[in-house]
Parts: structure tokens; C-alpha cells; sequence
């Protein structure tokens, strides 16, 4: 765009005609400016794109000023409704359900909850696998409601605090050591059987051992022998009929005249032995069987 001036002059006067004078373009014109609209064209539709995805995302996530999804953010912490599956492990100081549903803890493979200290280091570890459940720790205690401890378990022993322990299982119990216990009971109307198959069964009490039946019979069976022994007492038989039935009972050379009674003898040994009674004692006629 060229720009002439024009001078107005007086009669008589002469003056030089200046030269034309040209003003340059200002702006962008051209290629320059096309491709200018066509980037903030660009520009537009990106922005237009950018900002349906993000109103996409928000409604797809379910995102909201209180959380997203099932997801929740509450002043106690975060609260999850419904099933969630986490992939990497879960970090928290407190998980609990809702009051009216329980909590489900629920994998593949297993469940391991762990217990850290403030170095990062395991102190307690609960896994629970499809064919076994392990607990690591110093000790594994059940309480009940009320904080009673009902199970202790650490290095040195076990102990149950319930006032009964029962054993449903048809073979009973089998303990490989020693058991320690005031008192061992079977139910009503079931039998109470001690039996080691093929080692000794011991009991010991210091201040005594009391076995009784109420309303039944104490058999004492042994393929070998029963041994009664006291160190400072007496052995007692105490009831109103005694019986030996299977004592041997002694000969001697002559036949003698047995009108049903016997007397029971003693040999040096302790054997017994029974001998056909007579006016006198037989004892000494019968010594045979202490031979």
C-alpha cells in the first residue's frame, strides 16, 4: 500500500516535489497467516477433545466431592462399598465391614495378613492357603467376648482356659508326652478308656490317685502283669465279696477228702495258691507249687 503527500504552494513560488514516500505492510498475510488459523483450529479441537474425555472419565469413574465409585472419603478414613479387587498389597491400620454384613476376605491362592513393627520388620503373620492356615508369631491367643483368654500358644506350652475341653473324635485324643490335668471325665453314658497301644501308660499325683465308677465296673486288663505296689501304706481290699477265681490250686501225693473248702496260701515269692482245707493248715502239704 503506497502513500503519496501532496504540498499546496503559492503563486510564484517554486518548490522541489519530494519523492514518494512507502509504507511497508504490517501484519502476517499470506501462507504465514493460513497456517496461523489452522493451528488454532488445531488448538480448538484438541481443547474440545480434552475436555469431552474428561467429562467421560469423571462419568465413567464415578467421581464426585465425596470420593469415586464405591469409593468414599469420610473424616475416619476411606470407605469402600461393595466387592473390590486390589492386585498389589493393601496397607491399612483398621479394616472393618459394615455393622449388619461381615467382612470377607476372599483369593485365589491365600490370604496373608502381616504385622510390622516401626523398622519394617515382620512381627506377626497370619496365611491362610487352600489346604493349610499358619500363624508366626511369639505367641497366638483367643479371647472371648469378654476378654477371657479360652486359647494360649507359645514355645513353652499350651494352655486352655475354658472350664471343659472336649474331644468328639471317634479315636479320642493322642498325646505324645505328658499330659498335666486335674481331672479327665466321660460324658454321660460313655465309657472312659486310657490306652497306649504300644508303650506303658503312667499315671503319678502326689497326693493320690482316685478311680471310680458310680454305676459300673473297673477292669484292669494286662497281657503281662499288674503290679500293685506301696511304698509306706497297706493295700487295701475293701468290699463285702472277694474274688480269685483263676488262683492254681495245689496237689500233693495223696488224694484227699475236699468237702468245697480251700484256704489261700502264700509262697515265699508272694504266689498264691489255694489248698484243700482240713482240720489244720494244708499249706505245708501243697508247698509244691511254690517249687
Amino acid at each position: 500500500m503506497v502513500r503519496e503527500q501532496y504540498m499546496t504552494t503559492t503563486p510564484g513560488t517554486s518548490l522541489e516535489r519530494p519523492k514518494n514516500e512507502y509504507i511497508y505492510k504490517i501484519g502476517i498475510y499470506g501462507w504465514r497467516k493460513r497456517c496461523l488459523y489452522l493451528f488454532v483450529l488445531l488448538l480448538l479441537i484438541i481443547l474440545v477433545v480434552n475436555f469431552s474425555l474428561t467429562i467421560w472419565i469423571l462419568k465413567v469413574m464415578w467421581f464426585s466431592p465425596t470420593g469415586m465409585g464405591h469409593l468414599r472419603v469420610t473424616k475416619e478414613g476411606l470407605r469402600l462399598e461393595g466387592e473390590s479387587e486390589f492386585l498389589f498389597p493393601l496397607y491399612a491400620k483398621e479394616i472393618h465391614s459394615r455393622v449388619d454384613s461381615s467382612l470377607l476376605l476372599q483369593s485365589t491362592h491365600n490370604v496373608t495378613v502381616n504385622a510390622r513393627n516401626s523398622n519394617g520388620e515382620v512381627t506377626g503373620r497370619l496365611n491362610v492357603g487352600p489346604k493349610m492356615v499358619e500363624f508366626h508369631s511369639q505367641q497366638f491367643q483367643i479371647n472371648s467376648k469378654d476378654g477371657k483368654p479360652l486359647f494360649t500358644v507359645d514355645e513353652n506350652e499350651v494352655v486352655i482356659g475354658t472350664d471343659k475341653l472336649r474331644v468328639t473324635g471317634p479315636e479320642g485324643a493322642l498325646f505324645e508326652h505328658s499330659v498335666e490335668t486335674p481331672l479327665v471325665k466321660a460324658e454321660a453314658f460313655k465309657q472312659l478308656r486310657l490306652e497306649s497301644p504300644t508303650r506303658s501308660l503312667s499315671m503319678d499325683a502326689p497326693r493320690g490317685i482316685n478311680i471310680k465308677a458310680q454305676a459300673g465296673n473297673i477292669e484292669a486288663l494286662s497281657q503281662m502283669d499288674i503290679k500293685l505296689h506301696s511304698s509306706d501304706g497297706v493295700l487295701l481290699l475293701d468290699a463285702e465279696t472277694v474274688r480269685l477265681p483263676k488262683l492254681p490250686e495245689g496237689t500233693r501225693g495223696g488224694s484227699g477228702i475236699s468237702q468245697g473248702l480251700y484256704e489261700i496260701c502264700v509262697c515265699p515269692d508272694g504266689k498264691l495258691y489255694l489248698s484243700v482245707a482240713g482240720v489244720g493248715s494244708t499249706c505245708q502239704e501243697y508247698s509244691r507249687v511254690c517249687q
